[in-house]
């Protein structure tokens, strides 16, 4: 037997987990920690671990409200722009912002 939700119920998607070990977790863990100073290196090796050229990007950090669960009350999310103009690529922007 099959049983069906009703049209109005509304269904909804857990929430992804919370990774520790994210570039987003790190580079957060990192200015809360006071060595901020270290980020851009370490945005710059996961940058070469994707076979991408750090000297063409620009990275940029914004703080803004942690999401619930991650022991963090705020985070810090990862921004690149090509120093060329053009736009990144859709899956480097993926793969930056996921945190899960």
């Amino acid at each position: 037997m099959f049983f069906r939700a009703h049209p109005l119920v509304p269904i909804f998607e857990p929430m992804p987990r919370f990774n520790p070990f994210s570039l987003q977790a790190q580079i957060s863990r990192m200015f809360v920690e006071g060595q901020s100073f270290f980020a851009t290196t370490r945005v710059q090796d996961w940058l070469r671990e994707h076979q991408q050229d750090p000297s063409e990007y620009d990275i940029l950090f914004r703080e803004e409200p942690a999401p619930p669960g991650s022991g963090l009350v705020k985070q810090v999310r990862v921004e690149l722009q090509r120093k060329d103009g053009h736009s990144i690529a859709e899956w480097l922007q993926l793969e930056l912002d996921q945190l899960s």
